[in-house]
Formats: C-alpha cells, structure tokens, sequence
C-alpha cells in the first residue's frame, strides 16, 4: 500500500494511492494525520487498504510531505561504503546520528531553498524509514515489526554550516531541506529494503547510482542502536545515508544553483523531484 498526504479543494488529509488516483481515507472514518494513521496500528492499516472513499486523480492533487510535522527527524552520516572511500574517512565503528529538524520536512515536489546565508548547497539522495510504533529497546530481529514503510528522501545539506560546528545540525536543519516521499510504502510490499536501487539526477546528469545492499549499518541496525537510548514513535523518519556522488566529492566541488533539479528515485518505492530556488523573503518574520 502506498500512503500519501494530498492536498484537495484546500483540505489536507492522508490518502492512498490505487493506480492513477487517490483514495481519501477520511471517508472511512481515518485519522486525518498520518502519524496518527499509523499510531492506530495494524487494524486503521487494514481499514486504510480496503477504503473506497472519495477518488481524485493523482495528477490533480497536490502530495505533501507524507508526514507533514514528523515527531522526529534522525539521519546517519557516512552510512555507505562508496561515499566513504569518497570521503576518505575511516568506517565508523557506530552509527553517526544527527538530526534534522522537524520543520525541514517538504514535499515530494516542492522546491527548496538555496540559503541567503551560504552557497555551499548539496543533495544526498537515501532511502528513509518511516516508523510505525512506539518502541523502546528493539534488537534487530524484531525491528520489521515497528518500521511501517520506506520513503524517497533528500538529506540536503549546506556543507559549510555542517562542517563548521562538532554538530551536523545546523547544517542539515534549514527549512524545505528535507524533501521526502511521493508517498510510504509499507513494509509488506519492501521484501527487502537492503536491495534497492538508488540513483540521484541533478538536471538530468545521473550523479548517484548506488544499491542499498552497501549500507554499512542497515536499517534493522539502526532501530536496534536507536532505541538502545530513546523512544522511537509513530511518523518518526530515519535517513539512512547516502552514497557517492554528492557535490561536494567532486573535485571542484559540484553545489547546487538556484535553478538547478534533483531527482532522487528508489526502485520499487518512486521517486522524489525538486527545483532549488532563491530562498525567499517570505522567510523573514521579523
């Protein structure tokens, strides 16, 4: 099943995807957020897959972030075995975690923002995990049971804010910096997420072309090392790396320009795409 958020007449609510339309699951009585859609477990999922709600075509409606304000955003830094040897840096012996902010969450399609504040622009295209209960403690053989689907994700980084401080935050946290979806699809229609193609386009030229299969800590992995030290909740997102091939592993680097399209797209789970622009003035409250 492929869960979306979509934007219709106004109104946002959670829907899923069937061919070429979207079901609105708020006429099966759904809850109208998608982490709470999950929270309510494998019986909301089953009514969610069997709903005949309201169609709308796909093409007409606007897919959101399929979560809009996750209750975290966790990623894992030098994750993949090509973009260490591109690095140089030695394997970490542990996940590197950071973080993202939750209010970096953007749409599928939307365009992000090249900062006032920086030209060092980056896109890391990675396949995300969308967890589906809360969980404390999970070893790593049971982590299937609380990951409730996988998603397209772009970890856009601005490179000279990440690099910095001891931190990756401020770096990985800009507004509209991370772009995921079209949609989750669940963990029943993902055989095995440690085999899937991933491939990054930056207009039209391929600058990605990895396989999951070269994580160096998978995704059951990382629930375990997780949840060793926090709750994992219902609409959390993990970013689980990215391979080689970012901007700043070329030599000159490659950074982004306004103007400039990333494509990011994962076998069996679509693809993501968006426009860097100007980082508007709307931003600015004050």
């Amino acid at each position: 099943m492929k869960l979306v958020t979509f934007t219709e007449g106004g109104h946002t609510r959670p829907g899923r995807v069937d061919g070429d339309s979207v079901v609105d699951l708020g006429d099966a009585g759904l809850p109208g957020e998608m982490s709470a859609l999950l929270a309510a477990g494998a019986a909301a999922l089953a009514r969610a897959a069997a709903a005949d709600g309201a169609r709308f075509a796909l093409d007409t409606v606007t897919l959101e972030a399929p979560i809009l304000r996750p209750p975290k955003i966790l990623a894992v830094g030098l994750n993949y075995r090509d973009h260490i040897e591109e690095t140089g840096l030695d394997t970490p012996k542990v996940p590197m975690i950071f973080n993202k902010q939750s209010t970096a969450a953007h749409g599928p399609y939307a365009p992000f923002h090249l900062p006032r504040v920086s030209t060092k622009l980056d896109y890391e295209g990675e396949l995300g995990m969308v967890i589906g209960r809360r969980c404390r403690h999970v070893p790593a053989a049971r982590a299937r049971e609380v990951i409730a689907g996988y998603t397209v994700c772009n970890d856009v980084s601005v490179r000279d804010w990440q690099m910095r401080s001891q931190t990756f935050i401020m770096g990985k946290s800009f507004d509209t910096h991370c772009p995921f979806g079209p949609w989750i699809t669940t963990a029943d229609e993902v055989p095995d997420p440690h085999a899937l193609d991933l491939k990054t386009w930056v207009n039209g030229e391929l600058r990605q072309d990895s396989n999951t299969r070269h994580l160096v800590f998978d995704c059951f992995a990382l629930v375990e090392h997780l949840t060793t030290a926090f709750t994992l909740e219902p609409g959390d997102l993990i970013l689980t790396g990215t391979p080689s091939g970012v901007g700043i592993g070329f030599e000159p680097k490659r950074f982004l320009a306004a103007g400039d399209h990333v494509k990011v797209e994962i076998q069996g789970l679509g693809f993501i795409a968006n426009e860097v622009v100007a980082e508007p003035d709307s931003t600015t409250l004050i």
